[in-house]
């Protein structure tokens, strides 16, 4: 009889020293319409009404250092083809966990609620207006150089200070209706932005997508007025900027004034890994947090890039870099298709010889000339409707492009897809995948450029 005793307040002991397992509590997130694709932290988890188990811990402070915690941010990517992409930081933190002996144990999150809700706001109500983009060297040329202080009265006004939960930083307005172009870095988790104009109003701004890839998020302000237009800046492509040419800065740099100018020239333009994928602007400029998301201007008063970061390191000075415009306008292209001059149409026998030379020698890069310059014509009626066409290449070519998670053969190519929302990814031996998210819109045409950077 002792001995069952003994067992019997071992096993007693033994339950009492294992933690529970903590009861489980359900997250709901909805949407309307519903059928959403919910992402949580960049994995897709499911589509709206969408209910996942987390355990309690994550909801709420656990009361024994046993209990389960959540030890990262929480950020949910509500998407529906048609409709402008929300996203929702869905957790407070961090946190300090500290046990009752004072042992400071790591730090954890709470998810703020165990219900979110959004609304999505279809694409045609969001992106209104036009965008002004220079594509061409000789558009740019042709238009005269501004002094400084001209250069600064006309840009100026369209520049914005934006404000979040927890950072601020700046942006500029892209067309008269208020879309707003910024990093993504700064309204990543935010649902809106306060917004401040150079002549002193305030509004709020809707986060209406963002490319945490390239760093670029788009936001929306409403007017004034109902007959209010917002002064904007046009934009012109990385193939216009030169090394040497003299640019301006415009932004809201920390615990200095709002809407400051700082002065420099082009460093150099190209691709820089280090900085990340897309087309960078090196530039002696200062560029100071809260700078972000804020213009680089050339002479001429057009956007060649977004102020994204600065290099920080021990005797290193005047380096920053800005995302060039042709990376902004890749973004702006998945909701205006029409941006820029359209292609003009190869004369007949140019298209012929470009047949016979294909026949002649199938290479990839020959087929890939004629598909594209053979695609359907997004401005041409007898175009399919429900359908986009793009056009992928790749750095270095040959890459497979995937779509949807199908095999699509290798870059370049022009495909046609179905209007809504697709996942491009491009595979190369011994380099990182490219992925994007594609918006396309009904008989859009649209270019994706695919820099794949080597695996490490």
């Amino acid at each position: 009889m002792a001995f069952r005793s003994r067992i019997c307040l071992c096993a007693l002991c033994f339950l009492l020293a294992c933690p529970r397992r903590a009861s489980a509590e359900r997250l709901q997130i909805t949407s309307n319409p519903s059928g959403a694709t919910v992402e949580l932290n960049g994995v897709a988890a499911g589509t709206t009404p969408f209910e996942k188990d987390f355990p309690g811990g994550f909801f709420h402070k656990t009361k024994t250092s046993f209990g389960a915690r959540l030890e990262h941010a929480m950020v949910a990517r509500i998407s529906l083809p048609g409709y402008a992409t929300k996203e929702l930081t869905l957790t407070d933190g961090p946190q300090n966990w500290v046990s009752l002996k004072g042992r400071n144990l790591g730090e954890y999150w709470l998810l703020k609620t165990d219900r979110f809700h959004v609304d999505l706001k279809p694409i045609g109500e969001t992106f209104t207006g036009e965008i002004n983009a220079k594509d061409s060297v000789a558009s740019s040329t042709l238009q005269l150089e501004l002094s400084l202080e001209e250069l600064v009265r006309q840009t100026k006004p369209a520049v914005v200070y934006l404000r979040g939960l927890n950072k601020s930083g700046s942006g500029f307005l892209v067309t008269s209706t208020g879309v707003i172009v910024t990093n993504a870095h700064l309204a990543r988790g935010e649902e809106s932005l306060l917004t401040q104009l150079s002549a002193g109003q305030q509004l709020e701004a809707k986060v209406v997508y963002v490319d945490a890839e390239l760093d670029i998020a788009l936001a929306k302000v409403d007017g004034l007025s109902e007959n209010n237009e917002f002064p904007h800046l046009p934009l012109t492509a990385a193939t216009n900027v030169h090394q040497g040419e003299s640019v301006l800065a415009i932004g809201n740099p920390g615990d200095a004034m709002l809407f400051s100018v700082t002065k420099g020239i082009v460093s150099a333009v190209g691709k820089f890994p280090n900085a990340g994928p897309g087309t960078w602007i090196q530039t002696d400029a200062p560029i100071n947090p809260g700078n972000s998301g804020g213009p680089l201007l050339n002479s001429r008063g057009e956007v060649i890039g977004i102020n994204t970061q600065k290099l920080i390191k021990k005797n290193v000075t005047g380096i920053g870099f800005a995302l060039s415009s042709s990376d902004v306008l890749e973004v702006l292209r998945r909701f205006y298709p029409n941006i820029g001059a359209a292609p003009q149409p190869l004369a007949r026998g140019k298209a012929a010889r470009l047949a016979a030379d294909a026949a002649d020698s199938p290479s990839p890069q020959s087929t890939a000339s004629l598909a594209t310059e053979s695609a359907p014509d997004p401005q041409n009626p007898s175009s399919p409707d429900g359908f986009g066409v793009v056009t992928i290449t790749s750095e270095p070519d040959g890459a497979e492009i995937f779509i949807d998670e199908k095999f699509h053969g290798n870059a370049p190519a022009t495909l046609k897809l179905s209007a809504g929302s697709h996942a491009v990814i491009l595979k190369f031996p011994g380099r990182v995948d490219w992925r994007r998210t594609l918006e396309v819109l009904k008989s859009s045409k649209l270019s994706l450029k695919a820099a794949l950077e080597l695996a490490p």
